[in-house]
């Protein structure tokens, strides 16, 4: 009887980790697919928010930011735009989508260059409305250049809504 229940047993272990397998499947993005983040907010526009807010990808796939509720932007961390601190791979381009005014309207980038891509909704910042994107697998911490007196500060709740790399590679999408 004891070896049914350990077969048993280990019939519904793998079973588990099947159907925790098939969770985590449509997470996985390849090289080329199209990734979609809402930009979205409540009703009352009180809160505001990117989703998902970290996401993990590789070289080559397609980034859109698709508006939901609100105006919103997706605007790189980089002195291009608007002074701000610079938190791109130093090789890759900048982009900024302007302001989005009408629900559906969207905006992208094809994401090359390896590294971790920071970005901020331009009239939300202040309101912690900011979002990552790590490309490729980071061998190291994000390296972001030291502050310079003419780019202005990241502002306090910007600053602490960034996933962190780690959980953002493991989960593969933070919503």
């Amino acid at each position: 009887m004891t070896p049914v229940r350990l077969d048993r047993r280990r019939f519904l272990e793998v079973g588990a980790l099947s159907l925790a397998g098939l969770r985590v499947l449509p997470s996985l993005r390849r090289a080329g697919e199209e990734v979609v983040v809402r930009l979205r907010a409540d009703p009352a526009g009180s809160r505001v928010w990117f989703e998902p807010r970290g996401v993990a990808i590789l070289p080559g796939t397609r980034i859109r930011w698709e508006l939901e509720a609100g105006v919103h932007t997706s605007t790189a961390y980089h002195p291009d735009n608007a002074r701000a601190p610079w938190r791109i791979p130093a090789t890759a381009t900048p982009w900024d989508s302007g302001y989005l005014l009408e629900p559906g309207r969207s905006f992208s980038v094809t994401l090359t260059v390896p590294g971790v891509y920071d970005y901020y909704c331009a009239p939300h910042e202040a309101a912690g409305m900011v979002g990552r994107i790590v490309v490729g697998e980071p061998g190291a911490p994000p390296y972001f250049p030291a502050a310079r007196p003419e780019w202005r500060p990241l502002p306090q709740a910007a600053a602490h809504g960034f996933p962190e790399v780690a959980t953002i590679v493991r989960h593969r999408a933070i919503r």
